[in-house]
């Protein structure tokens, strides 16, 4: 067994925080020799942080790291990863969507791949939703040429060494996409697996949010600078590589 960091953003999930937590806690010692939960509180505006610090209290386990106002969930996801200490990384989202006995076939692969990405077996969301996840994903594909199915979907684990490469510059909802960007770039082995999804109990998601929407498209629309393993230089040595953009605004 391996040891874990779990990273939790939080926003604005006080009715689903405590149930998220305490799950993950049930499941992880099937799965890990030694874990931390670090809760990035993300500037909410209800109870999520005095229910984050009771779970800090609870368990010896959880950390919280606080964001004095709304950064955004990359944000939150990147100083979660600053602040991890083992050498496996999962990340989920802290609304309890997710069946966390998903979590060991994860781990089980990560022993031979880089990052290990889940996508859900069926989205239990409406169909507004679900439409706006495919035209997402086939943008991404278009655009960057990513064969990944449900990009988006908050449940995947890393090796850590996978940070030493990839860098989170984005400042959106486009997280995961950036990382996918520059880890298929350097060539890092990746394995999708299908993973089960729940209905949201309580709270509102901010996917939809039509701000959040137009600040991702913005990122995506935009030339990147990658980082690239040069072949014949070894790991040490990143040359640069800007990743255009097929997409091309004719007026639209």
């Amino acid at each position: 067994m391996r040891d874990v960091s779990v990273i939790f953003p939080a926003f604005n999930e006080e009715g689903n925080i405590r149930c998220t937590v305490e799950t993950v806690i049930r499941a992880l010692p099937k799965v890990a020799m030694k874990w931390e939960i670090i809760v990035v509180d993300g500037g909410n505006s209800d109870a999520t942080a005095l229910v984050s610090d009771e779970l800090k209290a609870q368990f010896p386990e959880v950390e919280v790291i606080r964001h004095g106002q709304n950064r955004g969930y990359s944000a939150a996801l990147k100083s979660g990863i600053m602040s991890t200490k083992y050498d496996l990384i999962f990340f989920s989202d802290s609304d309890g969507q997710f069946d966390f006995r998903d979590l060991e076939q994860l781990i089980f692969w990560s022993e031979d791949y880089d990052i290990v990405a889940g996508y859900r077996a069926k989205r239990q969301e409406p169909l507004y939703r679900r439409i706006n996840a495919l035209g997402w994903n086939v943008l991404v594909r278009l655009v960057l040429g990513i064969k990944l199915r449900n990009i988006d979907c908050a449940f995947k684990v890393f090796r850590r060494s996978v940070f030493d490469h990839v860098q989170i510059r984005c400042v959106g909802a486009m997280v995961n996409t950036e990382i996918f960007a520059q880890a298929t770039q350097l060539g890092m082995r990746i394995r999708k697996l299908k993973v089960s999804y729940f209905p949201r109990r309580q709270g509102k998601q901010s996917g939809t949010n039509v701000h959040v929407i137009i600040k991702a498209f913005r990122e995506l629309c935009r030339p990147w600078k990658l980082r690239q393993v040069a072949p014949d230089q070894g790991d040490s040595i990143l040359r640069l590589r800007t990743l255009r953009p097929q997409l091309i605004y004719q007026g639209l």
